[in-house]
């Protein structure tokens, strides 16, 4: 819901061309622009922060030595019911909060108590937040591979400490004698070669991964991965809200309030385009209500100060923007994304021709005859789907951009797949971010205008939702997105379909599958951990940290 704390006039006075044209004029202030900027920002980084393999994708295997990991799922999905459920709780959750604040009939009490909440809280999402960026800094500073201005691509061997470039020819590895550094490009020629064994080392140490296991009476408490970059995320995390805590200032409630809605994303999913456009239509309505026909929403968004909302501060004026004016339209966004990326995934999909066999059995007709029996045994040829393995897109982004010349949004011709991971279509994604922007542009010239604030999500939802519909409306796609949802009905495995004359799929015939545990299943792990323990022998307290380098060179 943004707000113009400064705005004085009547509201509802009709508007002119030239108010117009000066509230569009006015937009270009830095704390109106920031509020449309920001909200943007903080989508793109959610949202790609969400991306996780798709069901169209099959998991990458395991390297040598190495466990497959458990793919990381939504805590959340939304169901249909949350469409009435979601309006009822946080119009009594505002409700509440106001005559709450009426009764204190002093803020300073309440919003005490919601900082040293939203502080402890906060505590995950910046965690989250400060990883992801941590990962994103250090695959730029360290990338596996780079390209030169010629377009030609050379690689990052962390084991052999060198760089080569794959001679396709020969196919061998040609090392480069003049590099003895990590770094990619010219950077390499910036540092004294003295320095490479010291940046070899750390590149090892941000990259490599530890074991910790604890285990208590014989029994496993857990075993869990952790790197450098999980140690700092914590301390980072823990130093910010903290310092809040203590001081209240602006930016760090905007810090933290940017780092809550970012860890909405990659928590929360709205499970399929209908439930999240249902989803979005009933706050819609609630957001209306609470702003233009109840004094509750602006009331208790401009009494509380807690990271609750953005607000943008200058000599001129204020503004704010409340978290669900980003988070409702964001999480649709971020659906689309990974949208994107599934159906990227889908196009590669390969159906092999396998053989079916079918056995039918005949009795005669003549019930004076022996019971003789006419077993036909019959092949028909089916199609299995081949999914292609998912490239994940984290930690990739090193890679996309020293791949990616000045002047081009994509890596060069025949870099490796890391290098293009997160290059993939992003047609409804954009979309979205279109119609977000347009809806805020709109919101801010009718408040200007009006002198009233407004409630953005009267114009973020149909500027969200109809950019995505029309998208899949203009690509013929309006089936792919109403079938697709994010609830695992989709992650199927040798699935045998059926195909017209086209080669396109008509009807999936069966699911093949045996009742053998998954390759990387826990449960399956626990029970193997426990047939290797000794027998006779029972571990009391154990807590203990394995590098991956100790363990590669002892194998």
């Amino acid at each position: 819901m943004p707000s113009e704390d400064t705005a004085t006039g009547e509201a509802g006075a009709r508007p002119s061309l030239e108010p117009v044209l000066d509230a569009l004029v006015s937009i270009l202030e830095p704390h109106y622009f920031l509020m449309i900027l920001a909200p943007l920002a903080i989508i793109w980084l959610g949202a790609h922060g969400s991306l996780r393999r798709p069901a169209s994708a099959a998991p990458a295997p395991p390297k040598k030595g190495e466990k497959r990991r458990d793919e990381e799922k939504f805590a959340e999905g939304l169901a249909a019911s949350d469409a009435i459920r979601y309006p009822l709780m946080l119009g009594a959750v505002l409700v509440g909060l106001y005559y709450l604040l009426q009764w204190l009939q002093d803020p300073a009490i309440l919003n005490k108590m919601l900082r040293g909440y939203m502080t402890v809280m906060s505590v995950a999402g910046l965690g989250q937040l400060a990883g992801d960026a941590l990962d994103v800094v250090t695959s730029l500073a360290f990338p596996a591979m780079w390209a030169d201005d010629r377009g030609a691509v050379y690689h990052i061997d962390p084991r052999r400490r060198c760089q080569y470039a794959l001679d396709r020819d020969a196919g061998a590895r040609v090392v480069l004698p003049g590099r003895k550094t990590p770094l990619p490009g010219r950077l390499d020629g910036w540092v004294p070669p003295a320095a490479g064994p010291w940046l070899w080392e750390l590149r090892d140490l941000f990259a490599e991964e530890w074991t910790l296991r604890a285990v208590l009476c014989g029994n496993k408490l857990g075993e869990h991965e952790i790197r450098l970059n999980d140690l700092l995320r914590f301390v980072m995390a823990a130093a910010v809200a903290l310092a809040y805590h203590l001081t209240g200032w602006n930016a760090l409630s905007n810090l933290l309030s940017f780092a809550m809605c970012y860890f909405s994303f990659t928590l929360i999913s709205p499970t399929s385009f209908g439930i999240g456009t249902a989803v979005l239509v009933s706050l819609f309505v609630y957001d209306v209500v609470m702003v233009f026909y109840t004094p509750y929403m602006i009331t208790v968004a401009k009494a509380i100060d807690a990271p609750i909302k953005l607000t943008f501060e200058t000599a001129k004026g204020a503004s704010m923007l409340g978290l669900g004016d980003i988070i409702i339209p964001g999480m649709m966004m971020a659906l689309a994304l990974r949208f994107d990326l599934f159906m990227h995934y889908q196009r590669q999909i390969k159906l092999e021709p396998v053989q079916l066999l079918s056995e039918s059995v005949a009795a005669p007709n003549d019930p004076t005859t022996l019971p003789t029996t006419t077993r036909t045994i019959a092949a028909t040829t089916g199609h299995r789907r081949i999914k292609p393995t998912y490239m994940d897109t984290r930690g990739q982004w090193g890679n996309r951009f020293w791949t990616t010349p000045l002047g081009r949004l994509s890596p060069v011709p025949g870099a490796p797949e890391p290098a293009s991971a997160t290059a993939f279509p992003k047609p409804y994604f954009y979309a979205s971010l279109a119609g977000y922007a347009g809806a805020m542009v709109v919101t801010m010239v009718v408040m200007l205008v009006f002198r009233h604030g407004q409630p953005a999500l009267l114009y973020l939802v149909p500027g969200v939702t109809g950019a995505l519909w029309l998208t899949g409306l203009a690509r013929g796609e309006i089936k792919d997105m109403w079938a697709y949802t994010e609830d695992g009905s989709l992650d199927t495995e040798d699935v045998v379909v059926e195909v017209d004359g086209e080669g396109k799929v008509v009807e999936r015939e069966k699911a093949e599958g045996n009742g053998a545990p998954k390759e990387g299943d826990p449960k399956a792990q626990d029970k193997e951990d426990k047939q290797r323990a000794p027998t006779g022998l029972k571990e009391l307290f154990v807590l203990s940290i394995t590098a991956q380098r100790l363990v590669e060179s002892a194998s």
